[in-house]
């Protein structure tokens, strides 16, 4: 493997503005719900029930080693690391577009075309959320000073009632976006990139970084949506996972091919060559 030579990242003349209306981010919304129930809705329901039963699993192991300090952070993350848990959703996505037969199989263990490069976008994002997570926790102690957590229904009564809370929650939520953004702009074409695409993890993310900008109003549009049912899913104690996650990862393999243009056209040269 050795480095490439120096060469200007974006190609003169490239166009990476598609032109869409915000409208648009519904009409992925809605090839997502199509992708979910025409086609093998079982799969798509197990995979959902999955990361339903993985989610929980790590809410309760926070419990019990008494870090539920880290829970309302926590919860944020799961925006980061989502893109990366849908690889499975994005294949089956793919080969309905293909006119192939997709199972739970092979949605779990779906072969990406830049094998490992996805774990290592994976890895980044999870260095960010444990960032977030350390800054999350360091602005708590800057409204409250270094004392004991006062546990969920604490915190819960000092975001209400105290005005220090009133600045924790909305300095936490503009800090907190900020981490979101940056993740969600890196993460979104990148991992459908990487799975259907022969690149590697600097030039996808740079990729999504870059289509992300220069269709802004339609990302914006695209996000508060899976915000919106990201909350819908908090609201009822994740268990509306099953159904949202998938039907967000469907979609999110549409909001790829719509804004990504054909895949022979790089958008930035290879960071790494073979």
């Amino acid at each position: 493997m050795s480095i490439a030579k120096p060469v200007p990242p974006i190609h003169n003349g490239i166009v990476l503005n598609r032109g869409l209306p915000t409208n648009t981010a519904k009409n992925w919304l809605r090839k997502g719900w199509d992708d979910f129930k025409s086609v093998n809705m079982e799969a798509s329901l197990l995979y959902g029930a999955i990361v339903f039963a993985i989610s929980w699993l790590l809410i309760a192991g926070i419990f019990a080693s008494d870090f539920d300090y880290i829970l309302f952070p926590l919860l944020g993350a799961f925006l980061v690391f989502g893109p990366a848990l849908a690889v499975g959703l994005y294949e089956k996505s793919r080969n309905i577009e293909n006119g192939e037969t997709t199972g739970i199989g092979r949605m779990l263990f779906a072969k990406a075309r830049s094998r490992g490069q996805i774990a290592f976008v994976g890895l980044i994002l999870t260095l960010w959320i444990l960032l977030w997570l350390r800054a999350g926790v360091l602005m708590y102690a800057l409204f409250f000073g270094i004392h004991g957590f006062p546990g969920i229904d604490g915190v819960v009564a000092l975001l209400i009632t105290d005005p220090r809370g009133w600045g924790l929650l909305v300095s936490g939520t503009l800090f907190g976006g900020l981490f979101a953004g940056f993740a969600f702009g890196i993460s979104t074409f990148s991992i459908p990139m990487l799975l259907a695409e022969k690149t590697d993890a600097f030039t996808a993310m740079g990729s999504s970084i870059a289509l992300s900008w220069n269709n802004l109003p339609v990302m914006l549009a695209w996000g508060t949506i899976v915000f919106a049912l990201f909350i819908v899913c908090v609201l009822t104690g994740l268990l509306a996972l099953i159904v949202v996650f998938p039907v967000l990862g469907h979609a999110t393999w549409h909001v790829y091919r719509a804004v990504r243009g054909h895949p022979d056209t790089p958008i930035f040269s290879p960071a790494i060559t073979e």
